[in-house]
């Protein structure tokens, strides 16, 4: 039985391959107390063992889905990239570097005073810095160097072992470095400073944050305007701005049997009837008094619920609460502000800054929707279908500009096809903020790209390099999780002192930015849940989309600079 297997998962890698796929993510997914493998650790483990049986894989095969994930990459992280580099995200941006660097740095005398090659010392960076996608880059840096072709696939073999040892100190010592250790360092109760960022700076808990309240909890009601009551012969706007520190919106009245969608110069009549939205705490107490009725054609509206990607450049920077009193915001309701590749949720609150290409999911009467959309952005409706003209000429152009060779003092240097295809991904996923028009790639679909296409390429690399595995273990030695756990802790003991003293972080936002300076979504998700807050993310998104190119591309410098 096992050798009918063995014998058809070598004469068919391709089965080889969704097999360490299967078991990759299931070994990712369970769940080791608060911990996690995830896929790609899953996916190496499952291919390492699987490839002890020993089977060839086309290296195409590797680099084609190597190439497509780091477009997402690129794509995903672009807005985030830009905007951190062109406005006034520059401090956090170059935080990032700042991070970055010094990862490398690290990384570097670590690798010096072992005396790694250049195999391990991608790996050590891989792993410790959790950065998965330096593999290719330093794989790719060690096949162009001029290497024998057998010293050259030695090298590559010890980055995955390098890979595995120090990935598990690099993941769980982030987190509890930021999350547990950070606050202690820098002497601030975190969940105090985020309450102060949410109440001093967001202006939570103000006059403008029950004023921005009802923009994210709506209810429909109907009322009868009463003979000599205050709404008569007010315009419709008049009559809103009488919920002084509310929201509330006439969507419709009935006038003598007739429908009107009212405008804002609308004047109210003696027995009309009016549809009004609004949060349901503020309509109960501002019209208990009234006399509601119950007419369903009048309160049968159509509405919808759109996600809105945010385009106009005007935006960018302002504060929910100055965009509450726009015209086009009538009627609309938020329900949510994710932001950057990672989608991460954002605080709604009245000092909340937009930033252009933050998506927004509003709700509302449909007129009024398609109103908000005509003057802030592009409908993000769900799709099915990828623009491939978009990916595949995109991908091709990096991959030309990537492919150049520039020979350095008798070294070949080259971002490779795969960086080149990152560089793009930056471009074009930052043009959609402008021309949205040119395309989209649906999440499901960038999710594939970026998951399942990394993670094929892992799994190839741990197939390939199963045989070897357990000799560069040994080859490798114990005190590689040493210098990993050297390698991991430093920077981010470091990185609280650098945003605290040198760029002069809110202490709310501070760890988030260093979370995301190492590209760990999962230790800023570990300082959110200590702070009880999601403020902490406001300083994760542009750190994350520098530190992740950056890193990324560290995978080919490390290798240079160890040769």
């Amino acid at each position: 039985m096992f050798s009918y297997i063995f014998d058809t998962l070598r004469a068919n890698p391709q089965l080889a391959i969704f097999l360490t796929l299967a078991i990759g993510y299931w070994i990712g997914a369970k769940r080791f107390g608060s911990f996690s493998l995830g896929a790609v650790t899953g996916t190496l483990l499952a291919g390492v063992i699987i490839g002890q049986i020993g089977i060839d894989i086309s290296g195409q095969v590797k680099s084609i889905f190597f190439i497509m994930f780091l477009f997402a990459v690129g794509f995903g992280v672009g807005p985030q990239f830009v905007r951190g580099i062109a406005t006034d995200g520059l401090p956090q941006a170059m935080f990032a570097v700042v991070v970055s660097v010094l990862c490398l740095i690290v990384v570097w005398i670590a690798a010096k005073v072992a005396g790694y090659g250049p195999g391990l010392a991608g790996g050590l960076l891989a792993g410790a810095q959790t950065i998965s996608a330096s593999i290719g880059l330093a794989t790719d840096a060690i096949n162009t160097s001029g290497l024998p072709a057998d010293q050259a696939k030695a090298q590559t073999d010890l980055i995955p072992v390098a890979y595995a040892i120090t990935y598990l100190f690099g993941t769980i010592g982030t987190g509890w470095i930021l999350a547990f250790l950070g606050p202690k360092m820098l002497g601030v109760n975190i969940a105090e400073a985020c309450a102060r960022y949410e109440r001093e700076v967001l202006k939570g808990g103000s006059k403008e944050a029950n004023h921005l309240s009802a923009w994210h909890a709506r209810e429909l009601r109907a009322y009868r305007v009463r003979e000599g009551g205050v709404a008569v012969g007010k315009t419709t706007l008049a009559v809103e701005a009488l919920a002084k520190g509310e929201r509330l919106f006439i969507e419709r009245l009935r006038r003598g049997g007739e429908l009107i969608s009212p405008t804002p110069q609308t004047v109210l009549q003696a027995g009309d009837l009016v549809a009004i939205s609004g949060r349901r705490e503020a309509l109960v107490t501002l019209f208990e008094d009234a006399d509601e009725v119950d007419d369903k054609d009048l309160l049968d509206i159509p509405v919808e619920a759109v996600d809105v990607l945010l385009t106009n450049k005007a935006l960018d920077g302002r504060e929910l609460i100055e965009l509450a009193r726009e015209p086009y915001t009538r009627g609309v309701y938020l329900n949510s502000i994710r932001r950057g590749s990672m989608a991460v949720n954002i605080p709604i609150l009245p000092g909340t800054k937009l930033n252009r290409g933050d998506i927004v999911r509003v709700a509302g009467a449909t007129s009024h929707v398609e109103a908000f959309i005509k003057a802030t952005g592009f409908p993000d409706r769900p799709q099915t279908v990828t623009n491939m003209v978009l990916v595949g000429l995109s991908i091709f152009i990096g991959g030309l500009i990537g492919a150049y060779v520039l020979p350095i003092g008798g070294i070949p240097i080259t971002l490779s096809t795969s960086g080149g295809a990152l560089i793009v991904g930056l471009i074009v996923g930052w043009l959609r903020t402008v021309k949205p028009q040119i395309g989209n790639i649906p999440q499901p679909t960038l999710w594939f790209m970026n998951s399942v296409g990394l993670n094929v390429f892992i799994a190839i690399v741990g197939i390939t390099s199963g045989p070897t595995f357990i000799a560069g273990l040994k080859e490798a030695g114990f005190g590689l999780f040493f210098w990993g756990l050297f390698a991991t802790a430093v920077p981010m003991l470091i990185a609280p002192y650098i945003g605290k003293y040198v760029f002069k972080f809110d202490d709310a936002i501070n760890l988030g930015c260093c979370g995301g300076a190492r590209t760990s979504t999962a230790s800023v998700a570990m300082v959110g849940e200590v702070a009880q807050s999601d403020v902490p993310m406001l300083g994760y998104t542009v750190p994350y989309a520098v530190s992740n190119t950056l890193l990324t591309l560290w995978g080919l410098v490390i290798v240079l600079l160890i040769l």
